[in-house]
């Protein structure tokens, strides 16, 4: 990833991925995934289970018990049974059986800690996995330290987690995009919508990375809610995912972070199965499957979510969109990311829904961003921000009780389409100053009444919003209604200022019309020149 703060960057884990795809073989991407990370997760829950052990070992004279499992789930510790622990794999690592020594491993986990039933990858004895490769992989795993204390502090394992999620899907494509929203992108909505607290949501949860940043959100931002960082307690995970090998991922990789979350006993279609149907959430956090044509809408005609508008059979977007509202607490707020043609397009009725919203006076921000910031699409897209209530409340409270300001009939558009730096030929990643001036603009236009707190950003007070032309514009529901209930920033933010170079105008058309003749002679000369050799050769008659 691009830098120490919006990524994850170890120093290590390019390398591990590297030597990790070299030994793949000829299994894809999609299939291998699922090899390397449950064999890291099952290193990291190893070593913070012998960590504890070593500890207990010393306390025997106390009394301790290092084979009593209780005395690892009072600490939230997974117990790791004698046949699942990293030395016992690493031993059997050059065994023609590793493949079932770690099949083993994994059921004997999901049996003695239920929260992970039916969760851990159990497919290593399949034939097509090299079980040489196998073993060479378990001894380059071992190799790294991820569940020890000091490495625990620092989520080693989450980063080196997600960092392989991220190349995973580049290597997948679309496929993988599935289940991976690039950091940054889940920073922006985060930063934006700031979840100190409250139920958090998210219906198309992919791999988890919206509940994960929502938590490292709290941690990291303390002193705006005064919680002392007790973010697991503070912020209720609620999530659900239609593919099954996915869902697993999310449940490991919430896992390795100890974040307490209800997912659902399994996989399921949020649209024909919602888990938590009588969830009113605090804040919705989601990047939904783009225009998705294969959504059965022609299912669910009378469903009580459509308050809006019937979602056309072939487009979910603004299914989403209703299911989000419809989940929303009296004064919850959701941000998603939507294809950009959900900002203006008027194909089957989505103009028309799209007017509802609005005029239900639902819509808080939009914010166009840059392209090339997603492995699995070019598609370029949008952030929609959604609150129940705009007259000034706040949805789960700040911690001093004080809401925002009243901004009922009014819209921030934002126009951040120039912003990010490239990271490859390819791939486009936003900057910590990008992300954090996206989310200051908002906050400080949203506002919040009798905050004496700094701002969840900066360890300063909020900032005075002001439009700045090309970037930022607060409209009112009258604007939006003259553009016929188009979204798109670009509409209202305008052109950005021309800085002024201090030349005076007076000289610099001087300059300009100096260089212009001298241009335009040299074009004649060349004109000149090319028809004189046109006629040596013949053809300049």
């Amino acid at each position: 990833m691009a830098n120490d703060n919006n990524g994850a960057n170890l120093g290590f884990e390019s390398e591990l991925w590297r030597a990790a795809d070299a030994l793949r073989s000829n299994m894809d991407a999609a299939e291998y995934k699922h090899v390397v990370l449950g064999l890291i997760f099952l290193k990291y829950i190893s070593d913070a289970f012998e960590e504890q052990h070593a500890a207990l070992e010393s306390e025997r004279a106390q009394g301790a018990d290092p084979e009593d499992p209780d005395e690892y789930r009072a600490v939230n510790i997974f117990w790791v049974p004698k046949e699942a622990r990293w030395a016992h794999l690493n031993a059997h690592a050059k065994q023609p059986t590793i493949g079932k020594t770690v099949d083993e491993a994994m059921l004997a986990i999901e049996r003695d800690n239920p929260s992970l039933k039916s969760v851990l990858p159990k497919d290593y004895a399949h034939p097509r996995l090299d079980k040489q490769r196998l073993g060479q992989l378990i001894d380059m795993i071992g190799n790294i330290g991820l569940g020890d204390k000091e490495n625990r502090s620092k989520d080693i394992l989450g980063r080196v987690y997600e960092y392989f999620l991220s190349q995973f899907a580049s290597a997948e494509g679309k496929k993988g995009g599935q289940f991976y929203t690039p950091r940054c992108v889940v920073r922006v909505l985060v930063e934006m919508l700031a979840p100190y607290k409250g139920r958090v949501y998210d219906p198309c949860c992919g791999s988890g990375g919206m509940f994960v940043q929502s938590v490292e959100f709290v941690k990291a931002h303390t002193s705006g809610n005064g919680n002392g960082g007790k973010a697991k307690a503070d912020v209720s995970i609620f999530g659900q995912e239609s593919n099954h090998t996915t869902w697993r991922l999310a449940k490991m990789n919430l896992a390795i972070r100890q974040i307490e979350n209800n997912l659902g006993n399994e996989h399921a279609d949020s649209f024909h199965r919602d888990l938590h149907p009588d969830l009113k959430a605090d804040y919705v956090l989601a990047n939904p499957p783009f225009n998705d044509s294969d959504w059965r809408g022609e299912l669910l005609k009378d469903d009580k979510r459509w308050k809006y508008g019937i979602p056309p059979t072939g487009n979910a977007n603004f299914a989403w969109v209703q299911h989000f509202i419809h989940h929303l607490a009296p004064t919850g707020m959701a941000g998603f990311v939507l294809a950009n043609g959900s900002m203006s397009s008027n194909q089957s009725g989505e103009g028309e829904i799209r007017k509802s919203i609005i005029e239900a006076d639902l819509v808080d921000c939009m914010v166009a961003m840059p392209g090339q910031l997603f492995y699995a699409t070019q598609i370029p897209v949008c952030l929609w921000f959604i609150a129940r209530d705009k007259k000034g409340s706040s949805p789960s409270g700040r911690g001093g009780g004080e809401g925002y300001r009243d901004r009922r009939g009014q819209t921030l558009f934002i126009d951040a389409r120039k912003l990010g730096a490239m990271i490859d030929r390819v791939h486009r990643e936003l900057t910590e100053e990008d992300i954090l001036k996206i989310a200051a603009t908002y906050h400080a236009w949203r506002g919040h009444v009798g905050a004496t707190h700094a701002s969840p950003l900066h360890a300063s007070p909020l900032p005075e919003y002001a439009d700045i032309p090309g970037f930022c514009k607060s409209t009112t529901l009258d604007d939006i209604r003259h553009h016929n209930h188009i979204l798109t920033p670009g509409r209202y933010v305008g052109a950005a200022e021309v800085e002024d170079d201090g030349e005076p105008f007076e000289e610099k058309m001087a300059r300009l019309t100096a260089e212009l003749r001298a241009h335009t002679a040299q074009s004649a000369k060349l004109d000149k020149l090319i028809w004189a050799n046109l006629e040596d050769i013949g053809y300049g008659g």
